[in-house]
């Protein structure tokens, strides 16, 4: 299945979100689905989770039945505004240290379970623990304890409905995720029960694991040796720089969204800034270091004259990764991209991207 994240649209309350899927996803849909249902990849702020009752959820249900539509994930990841305002890291919090990201996480759960069709996983992406900087080791206890209680309204859930829905932590650049290492590292840490730990997995984000250097193959291959689910993947793509190009980069720097910054000198070693403002102060310039950062690009972008992205990874990734899986192109930074990288409109973006992504699976079909 390929979809593309909403978080591209703006909109916080459910009427604005409910508005924005009615405006776009018809659009979407006539161009890469006509003929075939088309999924959702919702993304539901918390805001919204509370203003949807039983009436409005069955009306949207119905809505998505009559349209050819269905929602097999929600975005639950930005737990307030996530658009026209300086997000930085609070796009974080609360994180799983708090009761509200556990309530809202078990509202969204509900949710999806409503809306999921019958014989299918639904995963719910989520904030990768937190941000490094908020999070320290005598946390983990207290973290433990509300992923378990999410874990359990998931298998209560599913007892219910027979419906699976798999938490799916999200690794990021400068959260206490941040590499495929620390995710089995945590999984192994957390020592969930066997009646509760199907249902956490991750959603495996390819211009988050770029930045970091890694090897698609490797650490999917990682992950899967160490029984950890995909709940989907997150189809991105990164800027990549051969070195510290001032000009390119404060083109690049905005202040709604945070752009983590990861460098690898001559050496392999990598060095890590929360922010390219951070990278810009306290980097010297290298001309053999390799700059990555972590900012959401069209993945049908390869290059341009000055830069290039980690469309690379992604390609990888699509050709080792089960074509069942969910693929949800997510370029949530549309509205603040250089202009030179919006040509055409934010649908006509979504519609190539989606397209791009289904071409590359087909390869793979064609060659295995």
């Amino acid at each position: 299945m390929i979809t593309y994240c909403t978080n591209i649209h703006s909109g916080e309350g459910w009427d604005e979100t409910f508005q924005n899927l009615r405006e776009h996803l018809p659009k979407v849909k006539y161009a890469v689905s006509p003929n075939h249902l088309f999924p959702i990849g919702l993304r539901l702020s918390n805001r919204a989770s509370l203003e949807i009752d039983k009436n409005i959820s069955m009306r949207f249900h119905e809505w998505c039945l009559e349209r050819g539509f269905f929602v097999p994930t929600i975005n639950a990841f930005p737990f307030g505004s996530f658009h026209s305002s300086a997000v930085k890291e609070k796009v974080f919090m609360p994180d799983w240290r708090f009761a509200e990201r556990v309530e809202y996480t078990k509202r969204a759960a509900a949710l999806l379970d409503a809306w999921l069709p019958s014989g299918m996983t639904g995963s719910i992406s989520t904030v990768p623990v937190g941000f490094k900087g908020h999070i320290t080791k005598d946390d983990y206890a207290l973290i433990r304890q509300n992923l378990i209680k999410v874990l359990e309204h998931l298998d209560r859930l599913k007892q219910g409905s027979g419906k699976e829905i798999i938490l799916s932590l999200e690794p990021e650049p400068g959260c206490a995720l941040e590499a495929t290492a620390d995710v089995i590292s945590f999984f192994d840490k957390m020592k969930f029960s066997k009646e509760i730990k199907g249902g956490i997995g991750v959603c495996f984000d390819c211009s988050h694991h770029a930045v970091e250097f890694e090897d698609p193959v490797e650490s999917l291959s990682m992950l899967s040796n160490a029984g950890i689910k995909i709940g989907k993947v997150q189809v991105s793509s990164a800027l990549s720089l051969n070195n510290n190009q001032s000009e390119i980069l404060e083109r690049f720097s905005e202040p709604c969204y945070l752009h983590q910054v990861v460098i690898r000198r001559r050496d392999g070693v990598l060095l890590r800034y929360n922010d390219i403002p951070d990278a810009l102060r306290l980097h010297g310039k290298d001309e053999d270091n390799e700059w990555r950062v972590h900012f959401h690009l069209p993945v049908f972008i390869d290059k341009t004259d000055s830069y290039g992205t980690t469309r690379e990874f992604t390609e990888r990734a699509l050709s080792f990764l089960n074509k069942n899986i969910l693929f949800e192109v997510e370029t949530y930074t549309w509205g603040v991209l250089p202009m030179e990288l919006r040509a055409g409109s934010v649908i006509d973006s979504i519609i190539r991207e989606i397209q791009w992504v289904r071409s590359k699976l087909n390869e793979k079909n064609c060659c295995s």
